[in-house]
């Protein structure tokens, strides 16, 4: 009797979900006897409808190098997984009754911190479930590296090494909003990476007037120009003491932190200051043949993982070796910068202001 491994990609996409499908294919076909793999289309959503198709080996030829993901993907908040809403779906039952239609053995699910608490809740209902790590903003708990993370530092990077060319031409700040609303990896690497003056993390909050005290010293030694890369989720202290949904709330009035930011620099230096938002741009593209590496690493040991069967983990990174995390120990906590990370340390012994 055969093998039969269900796949879905869920979330929001990125460079290696490709990469990391073919290296399971692969190393399955070439470790097990009869396996056949079926792919969920459109992430949770497709679980729930019962949506799929059976894959053929052809389908993970030629995908190593292709952004996105071949089956598709979708959001699906954790948060609504249990409730059932007007359309009266019971989200939970379905996933599980499709999953035995489907006759699979295990499922695995490349996604991120919501995606693995869905993970989570399917091992804790009987699912033999295997996770794998998937995010640009490389927060999800216990392990050191995410899929996706590489690629998009180098797309930030680029976009921060373009923004210098056009600041110091027309001597102007140029305020760079990066993706990750609660932890700030990708704007530290991609800051640290492209000389960015200013850095501004969700966990460090920020005061308007060191940065002005910043841009003017700089200014006081010739520098006619700055770069700041601002998080998604970077906050001033005065919003850091705010709850969430009063913060939202001033936002929602006076606009996120890269155009206040933006303003107030314009208002209290004799700079002229520009926003950027490079977007979804970061999460597309080609994997990078860092993140190529580590997915094919990820989907092969997922696949031993498997013939093991050895379910209810994600798979990890810690110290450079690939392991598995019991998903009960790692879903639905994220992975913050710590405040004394060796990058932060290093970028403030470079003359790197972290607002604070």
């Amino acid at each position: 009797m055969g093998i039969r491994i269900g796949i879905l990609t869920a979330g929001g996409d990125c460079p290696g979900l490709n990469a990391v499908i073919r290296g399971v294919a692969k190393a399955a076909y070439h470790t097990m006897k009869d396996v056949e793999f079926i792919g969920i289309q459109d992430g949770f959503g497709g679980l729930i409808r019962g949506e799929y198709k059976t894959l053929n080996q052809s389908d993970f030829s030629g995908i190593l190098t292709i952004g996105g993901t071949i089956l598709g993907t979708s959001r699906t908040p954790f948060k609504l997984m249990q409730v059932v809403e007007d359309d009266n779906v019971d989200k939970l039952k379905c996933m599980k009754d499709n999953y035995k239609k489907m006759g699979l053995d295990c499922l695995l699910i490349l996604g991120g911190n919501g995606s693995h608490k869905t993970a989570g809740l399917l091992a804790d209902e009987g699912l033999n479930i295997i996770g794998l790590p998937k995010t640009i903003d490389n927060d999800i708990f216990g392990t050191d590296v995410t899929f996706g993370f590489h690629s998009a530092v180098d797309v930030a990077t680029d976009c921060i090494d373009k923004l210098h060319t056009t600041a110091s031409s027309h001597g102007r700040c140029m305020v760079m909003e990066v993706m990750g609303n609660k932890a700030g990896w990708l704007t530290l690497y991609s800051g640290i990476a492209g000389g960015a003056d200013v850095i501004l993390l969700p966990e460090i909050p920020y005061d308007m007037k060191k940065i002005i005290a910043k841009i003017k010293e700089r200014g006081k030694r010739s520098k006619d120009f700055s770069i700041i890369a601002v998080a998604e989720g970077a906050m001033s202290t005065e919003e850091a003491t705010m709850k969430k949904k009063a913060r939202e709330k001033l936002r929602a009035e006076s606009g996120n932190a890269v155009f206040k930011i933006t303003k107030a620099i314009e208002a209290e230096t004799n700079f002229t200051a520009r926003p950027c938002i490079p977007g979804h741009i970061q999460r597309g593209g080609i994997p990078s043949a860092y993140d190529r590496l580590l997915s094919t690493r990820f989907g092969a040991y997922a696949a031993e993982l498997i013939l093991k069967k050895n379910f209810g983990v994600t798979v990890a990174m810690v110290d450079n070796v690939v392991v598995a995390n019991e998903l009960s120990e790692v879903a639905g906590k994220t992975k913050f910068v710590p405040e004394h990370h060796q990058l932060i340390e290093i970028g403030r012994s470079l003359g790197i202001s972290f607002g604070d």
